[in-house]
């Protein structure tokens, strides 16, 4: 074996011939870190390069020496490792440095003292002396009090209001929603330990700010070299993976192809007597590979973590020599959940190794783990961890390396404190046969709870209700819980600035569902309602203890920041320039969609006498938030006409790359608006949202709250955002026979290359917008996804020929019909297909959506049951938009193993991010043909 330079950035492991156990290194150079490295061996061979770019190996700038065992240092030392990894560094910071201590007098002070009291001594001799006073001095000491005081005054007035929270960053006054008595006692402990890690392929955690977490890392070949897989990203190359069922409260189970590598991880938890808080789980992984060449390994290398968020120190469990006979793994003791213990049982034959760190950070585990194995290759030929540990470690890593075919179970028990025999029994239910049996009936009640509730056509094939399990079962799976702060932007000095020209809000907790697992793990505002209008159909408790957190979000002035990037997992995947929020921006109130289902639902006695009673207790607590939410809409993004709204954040100034100015508060993005943002804009689908808003605020006021007063107000507002003759005034163009925005507008403007200078370099190169003709105040003629809100409102009477119109544009060729969805913009439209900026491609601009297809077949099944003219083409409609949805998502699942972000308007494809079930998850509503509940 030849060794060269140093462990590779890009981890990669090239195996020749099947090693499972490691063989030793021998005939290895000197290495220099900075170089490349390569070991090869008949069996196996290490490559990579040490540019520091990639996340892992061992770089100067990256890897934590006092992150690996102590027994590793040394050499780490000998080979001159530099640098930190993870903000290890311990620092010399102005509270460090030594402060002199006030205890303690020096010699001069002491002779000052005896002075002092030597001059007391000899006045108390002199009682005659009463009037020896100097009046100069004493008037200068009272003008110089005088003086100092005014100062100080001010002073101290300063500092109060410097105390003083911004208002961007003061919570809303009033109790906390999840406060409730509904989401405290057995429903806040059902809910403690889930599968709440959506960014990594496998992850346990409590819901709790410094909770013990755990997770599943492996080694994947591709190309004929292994990789660490560990966090969800697309460059991992899966062939597919998602938790296929999962009923987001204790059971899950989920399939990951990796080039030949077939993985299956399985969740269950368990409540029984003794237990501690929130009860036991249990993991199951079962590994199968294709033996795709000679030269492929027959051996998997699986890593199970364990790992403390509050430091606290984890105790390793039997000798890894005895790990067959003795199961158990690790044990350690929390506030939470009392004493613990980690249980490892398997029939099959397997080698386990190990190692023990000492850090506050997790959210790179993967490359310190991968940068230990790397270490552990170059020095010993050895493919394993290294069987040491830190000093109070509180992550524990484990190794399991075995001939595939295999499956482990691993088993975790609170509550130990116990006799072994006792823990014995609760280990073995959750293990073996036993847990077999809990999952093969956890399995058949998540499929019968499906199809009660969803209901799904006869037309529709088993493969097509097997989607559609997938869907809701990664949604559920993907349900995350958030701890941290969010930066907000906030330019104005003040003390509580983190930097730049921001500001953190309070540390706060959010329990959520995500968009997307490897692109968008975490919360975001305007997807939570699409979430939410599945979830809360598969169960009303979750889906209502999702919505209190993000209330709970709320400032005083009825602001939520739009995307939560909460913990160092969930910032470790947002580039720093995305991170910061902006408190005059909001994202659509889609939270309305559901909560009008529940108000309706519960109008319609769709609920029981509990569920009812929940229902109005927590619409009772989140009235006040939600009427301060409502205000916020209408005074901050408020247009200059009554009734008019538009989508502030829209800069001119800042668009000068732009073909079209960027509206990421209105989350359609790059939909074009009004060429030239300006404040006499009017925005259709805010004035849009605004109704959905206040027409929701009436009914919750009226039906259930019993505010006459709030009743009055909501009621006149959404009156006045239905009249439809005001809205045809202000958004309707009859020439067209569409509704558009309306703003300072030209239709003249293209990107052209020019020499531009930035920030002091020399000019390059750069697409630059061009204005041919000045703007003028008018309606914006793009018909598009924005055309069709007053259509999905349904605030176009059925029998007004305005409807026709609408059909005509919703089923054309020529404008929004595909044989896959409605596109998002019209082919007539002059931006359609347009990339926006040198680097930003169509977004908004001709795909097809999920979440709009979906509001838009609501509304043509509401057509198509009321009476008019236009009833029959409206069922027409209906059914070949359903079935083209439909057809499209389960035929590009079974090819590509994923439920896409949006679908190519030409070809169907799937496009952007992947898997993404958050709204592309609507299709099972759409199979259920189940919509608006009012």
């Amino acid at each position: 074996m030849v060794c060269e330079g140093d462990a590779a950035s890009s981890f990669s492991f090239q195996p020749t011939s099947p090693p499972l156990l490691p063989l030793p290194i021998t005939n290895c150079n000197h290495m220099d870190l900075g170089g490349s490295m390569v070991i090869e061996h008949k069996s196996w061979r290490f490559n990579g390069d040490g540019d520091g770019a990639g996340a892992g190996g061992i770089q100067k700038s990256s890897f934590l020496v006092s992150t690996l065992p102590s027994q590793l240092r040394p050499r780490l030392d000998e080979l001159n490792v530099a640098g930190k990894m993870g903000g290890g560094d311990v620092r010399k910071t102005a509270r460090n440095r030594i402060k002199p201590t006030t205890s303690s007098v020096s010699g001069e002070d002491h002779r000052e003292l005896r002075n002092r009291k030597g001059l007391r001594r000899e006045r108390g001799k002199d009682q005659l002396r009463i009037l020896d006073v100097n009046f100069v001095l004493l008037g200068f000491t009272i003008v110089s009090s005088l003086v100092a005081l005014f100062f100080l005054y001010h002073f101290v007035q300063f500092s109060d209001a410097d105390d003083q929270l911004p208002r961007v960053i003061t919570p809303f006054p009033a109790p906390k929603i999840m406060d409730l008595e509904m989401f405290q006692g057995d429903h806040k402990e059902s809910l403690y330990w889930g599968t709440y890690r959506p960014q990594v392929y496998f992850g346990v955690r409590a819901r709790t700010p410094e909770s013990l977490v755990a997770g599943l890392m492996w080694l994947g070949i591709k190309d004929g070299r292994y990789f660490m897989r560990h966090v969800c990203q697309d460059a991992d190359d899966l062939q597919t993976y998602g938790w296929n069922k999962h009923n987001g409260r204790d059971y899950g189970h989920q399939v990951l192809i990796d080039h030949g590598m077939t993985l299956t991880t399985s969740f269950l938890k368990s409540k029984v007597d003794g237990s501690g808080y929130g009860g036991d789980w249990a993991f199951r992984v079962g590994v199968q590979s294709e033996k795709l060449s000679e030269e492929m390994p027959d051996a998997a290398h699986l890593f199970f973590y364990v790992a403390d968020e509050g430091e606290n120190a984890l105790s390793l469990g039997r000798s890894v020599t005895e790990i067959h006979e003795k199961s158990l793994l690790a044990f350690g003791s929390r506030s939470d959940v009392s004493d613990w213990e980690l249980h490892l049982k398997s029939t099959d034959d397997f080698e386990i190794h190990h190692v023990g760190l000492k850090t506050p950070h997790i959210h790179n585990l993967s490359d310190v783990v991968q940068g230990i194995l790397a270490l552990q290759a170059r020095n010993y030929g050895h493919l394993e961890l290294p069987d040491t540990s830190e000093d109070s470690a509180n992550i524990l890593v484990y190794q399991i390396s075995a001939k595939t075919p295999f499956k482990a179970d691993i088993a975790f028990v609170t509550g130990t404190d116990i006799d072994d025999a006792e823990i014995q029994e609760r280990v073995n239910s959750l293990t073996g046969t036993s847990l077999t049996s809990h999952l093969q009936k956890k399995e058949n009640e998540f499929d019968d709870k499906f199809n009660k509730i969803f209901n799904p056509s006869d037309k529709l094939d088993s493969e097509s209700m097997e989607v559609g399990k997938a869907a809701i079962g990664n949604l559920l799976g993907g349900i995350g819980y958030f701890y941290g702060q969010s930066k907000i932007l906030f330019p104005q000095p003040s003390k509580h600035k983190s930097g730049g020209d921001s500001v953190l809000y309070w540390p706060a907790e959010l329990y959520t569902a995500v968009p997307s697992r490897p692109f968008f793990p975490r919360g975001f505002l305007w997807d939570e309602g699409f979430h939410q209008l599945l979830i809360w159909r598969w169960d009303m408790h979750i889906s209502l203890d999702i919505i209190g957190h993000w209330l709970d979000l709320m400032n005083i002035d009825g602001w939520i920041p739009r995307e939560q990037i909460l913990g160092a997992e969930a910032l470790s995947k947002v580039p720093e320039e995305f991170v910061v929020q902006r408190p005059s921006n909001g994202n659509p109130p889609t939270l309305f969609l559901v909560l009008q289902d529940l108000v309706c639902g519960m109008m319609k006695n769709k609920f029981s006498a509990t569920e009812s009673k929940e229902i109005s207790a927590f619409f009772e607590r989140s009235f006040g938030r939600l009427e301060a939410w409502f205000q916020w809409f209408n005074t901050t993004q408020s247009g200059q006409h009554k009734s008019s709204y538009y989508w502030h954040g829209r800069k001119e100034s800042q668009t000068i790359f732009e073909l079209n100015p960027k509206t990421l508060s209105s989350g359609l993005d790059d939909y074009p608006r009004a060429s030239h943002p300006s404040e006499e804009e009017r925005h259709l689908d805010l004035r849009c949202w605004m109704l959905l808003a206040a027409d929701c605020m009436h009914s919750i006021s009226n039906q259930l709250i019993n505010k006459q007063q709030s009743t009055n107000l909501y009621g006149d507002t959404a009156n006045l955002l239905a009249d439809f003759d005001l809205l045809n005034k202000m958004h309707f163009d009859k020439d067209y026979g569409a509704y558009f925005d309306y703003g300072n507008h030209t239709e003249k403007v293209r990107l052209r290359r020019q020499l531009v200078e930035k920030n002091g370099k020399p000019p390059s190169l750069e697409l630059v917008r061009q204005v041919l003709e000045k703007p003028e105040l008018r309606l914006v003629p793009h018909i598009g996804y924005v055309s069709l809100f007053p259509f999905i409102w349904k605030i176009i009477p059925s029998n007004s020929w305005i409807l026709e119109k609408q059909l005509d544009i919703i089923y054309n060729n020529s404008t929004l019909w595909t044989d896959f969805g409605l596109r998002s913009l019209s082919k007539t439209s002059s931006m359609y297909m347009r990339r926006n900026t040198e680097h930003d491609p169509p977004y908004w601009r001709g795909p097809v959506w999920m979440n709009m297809n979906y509001l838009i077949l609501s509304s043509l099944h509401h057509y198509s049951k009321e009476e008019g003219p236009y009833r029959e083409r409206a069922e027409l409609i209906y059914n070949e938009l359903r079935g083209n949805l439909i057809r499209n998502v389960m035929n590009k699942y079974k090819e590509t193993g994923y439920l896409w972000e949006q679908y190519d308007q030409k070809k169907g494809s799937g496009k952007g991010a992947h898997p993404f079930t958050g709204w592309t998850s609507l299709v099972v509503l759409i199979m259920a043909e189940s919509y608006t509940q009012c």
